[in-house]
């Protein structure tokens, strides 16, 4: 089969490997779709701590089950999720479990844009498979991951009834996190984005109102929504420190300031400090997701709560997994890519 892995120089490539088969507990699965991942794309730039491996928002068709597994049949529709936590060191006892020091030592392999992947034992048992409604489809079904990582950045942040939020980078990851934001009750939410294309994307289903991040349109219309006073939460959907700060300046007093983009190596905060210190500001950075919380959005989507349609803009078969990476890596041209493969219908 063919499986997708960082090639040389920054690249992604396409080569042949045997076929896997599932060990005592664990489970195969042919895939139907992946979306590629901001972090896929700095997995390639040599940015991220577990960049061996590509691809983590897969669902597809079980291929076959190990000895051991109950539950789960050939042909069931269903995601995969690459990380689990161990549940029994102090972090998770703290409930913070997407920073589990165990967490992403678990994964698919050999990762999620392969034609077929194995999900290991630990991953089975700890609930990591998903069966999809029939509601869910494909493409919704390929958006779980990125979610649900939405919705384990709000219960850490945990705002206020009716919040007002402030989305800095309107990419994938901010568009996915207001409308969760929107299904929990937000009352307005702006966002900023220099991508033309993106800001067209993402009013008005995703936010209120969609700002160039060069004319300063949304500081204006942060103290317009709420009469001066900032933002509930400022979520900083990019790694860039500039933008940081501009969300900590919308943040409202005793706010929250929610850090989910990806900051480069070395990067460094230039912010008076005082002034966090004084508004009471709560910086809150928050990765990755839980299978409840996977769960709970797979249920949100079933009970019609939650609208993820229009997000995906590209969908490119496993063949053509470099074109799709290209594009992912284009602003101007695409919101999220998915890659597909033969499970696809």
């Amino acid at each position: 089969m063919k499986f997708g892995r960082i090639g040389t120089s920054g690249s992604v490539e396409l080569i042949d490997t045997e076929t896997p088969t599932p060990g005592d507990g664990e489970v195969t699965v042919r895939l139907a779709a992946c979306g590629i991942c901001g972090t896929d794309l700095e997995k390639l730039r040599g940015n991220y701590r577990t960049a061996g491996i590509l691809g983590h928002e897969p669902v597809g068709r079980v291929e076959e089950v190990g000895p051991g597994v109950a539950g789960l049949a050939r042909g069931d529709r269903v995601f995969a999720h690459h990380h689990v936590p161990c549940l029994a060191c102090p972090v998770c006892a703290r409930g913070d479990l997407t920073f589990c020091p165990e967490y992403s030592r678990s994964n698919l392999a050999p990762g999620g844009f392969a034609e077929v992947f194995r999900v290991p034992a630990l991953n089975v048992s700890r609930g990591a498979i998903l069966p999809l409604d029939p509601a869910v489809d494909w493409s919704t079904g390929a958006l779980l991951e990125p979610a649900g990582c939405a919705l384990t950045a709000l219960r850490r942040v945990r705002p206020p009834p009716q919040a007002s939020y402030a989305v800095l980078g309107l990419g994938p990851i901010g568009l996915l996190y207001a409308r969760v934001a929107r299904a929990l009750g937000a009352s307005w939410i702006g966002g900023a984005d220099l991508s033309a294309h993106r800001r067209a994307i993402a009013t008005p289903t995703s936010v209120d109102v969609a700002c160039d991040v060069r004319d300063g349109g949304l500081p204006k219309e942060v103290d317009r929504a709420t009469q001066g006073r900032g933002v509930d939460v400022a979520v900083v959907a990019t790694g860039d420190p500039a933008a940081i700060r501009s969300g900590a300046e919308m943040v409202r007093r005793g706010g929250s300031l929610n850090l989910m983009g990806l900051p480069a190596p070395g990067s460094r905060l230039d912010y008076d400090l005082q002034q966090l210190y004084l508004r009471g500001v709560q910086v809150i950075p928050t990765y990755a997701t839980t299978e409840p919380d996977v769960r709970e959005v797979h249920r949100l989507l079933v009970d019609r709560r939650l609208d993820l349609d229009g997000i995906v803009t590209h969908r490119l078969p496993l063949g053509r997994l470099a074109d799709a990476f290209a594009l992912a890596g284009r602003p101007e041209e695409s919101e999220k890519v998915l890659v597909t493969g033969d499970a696809f219908d």
